[in-house]
C-alpha cells in the first residue's frame, strides 16, 4: 500500500579529508614495518635480544615521562606560587621547554618497535625539539594568519544541529544582552 510519499533521497556524503583518509593507511604501514624489523632483528640474533631491546624501551620510557612529568609540575607550581605572590612571571627558562616533546618521546619509547624507539630517541635531544617545537610554531602562526578575521568568539556565532537523519540544519547564536529590551516569546522548535 502506497501513502503517495516520495521515498527519502540518500544524501550525498561529505567528502573525507586526506587525514581521515591517509591516516589508518599509514598505521597500518607503520604497524607492518614494525613487526617485519623485529623478526628482522630476531632472525638475526635471538628473540632474548629483541624481548631485552622492547623491556629497556619500555623501562627507559617509563622514566623519561615520569621527569618531564616531575619537571611540568614543578614549572606549574612555581608559575602559581609567582602569580598569588603577585611577582611578575619571569621569561621561561631555558630548560622548561619541551616537556611535552619528552613525553612524547618517552611515549614513543614505551610502545613496542624499533622505528617507535628511534623515534623517541630522537625526540629526546634537544636541538631535535628546537627544531621541531620551532617549526609546530611556525606552522601554527600560518594557520593563525590564514584564518577569518575576527575573534574567537565569532567563531562560534554560527551553530550547526546534526538532525538523526544526517542533515544539517544552519542557525545563528543569539544572546540576549543585558540591557536589551525584551523580546516576544519565540515559536517553538519543530521538526
Amino acid at each position: 500500500m502506497t501513502t503517495g510519499a516520495q521515498t527519502p533521497s540518500t544524501p550525498a556524503r561529505p567528502r573525507r579529508s586526506r587525514l581521515r583518509t591517509f591516516l589508518p593507511l599509514g598505521l597500518a604501514a607503520w604497524l607492518v614495518l614494525e613487526i617485519w624489523l623485529l623478526t628482522v632483528v630476531a632472525g638475526a640474533s635471538s628473540g632474548l635480544v629483541v624481548f631485552l631491546v622492547l623491556l629497556a624501551g619500555l623501562v627507559l620510557g617509563s622514566v623519561v615521562i615520569k621527569r618531564a612529568g616531575r619537571r611540568a609540575f614543578k614549572n606549574l607550581s612555581e608559575a602559581l606560587q609567582q602569580q598569588q605572590s603577585g611577582a611578575t612571571p619571569t621569561a621561561a627558562r631555558p630548560n622548561s621547554e619541551g616537556n611535552g616533546l619528552m613525553m612524547l618521546g618517552g611515549l614513543l619509547l614505551i610502545i613496542p618497535g624499533l622505528v617507535s624507539d628511534a623515534v623517541g630517541l630522537l625526540l629526546l635531544l634537544p636541538p631535535v625539539q628546537k627544531a621541531v617545537s620551532r617549526s609546530a610554531e611556525r606552522t601554527f602562526e600560518r594557520k593563525l594568519r590564514e584564518a577569518d578575521p575576527g575573534t574567537l568568539g565569532g567563531a562560534f556565532q554560527q551553530a550547526r544541529m546534526h538532525r538523526p537523519d544526517g542533515k544539517v540544519v544552519q542557525g545563528e547564536v543569539i544572546r540576549d544582552e543585558p540591557g536589551d529590551a525584551p523580546r516576544e516569546p519565540r515559536p517553538p522548535l519543530t521538526h
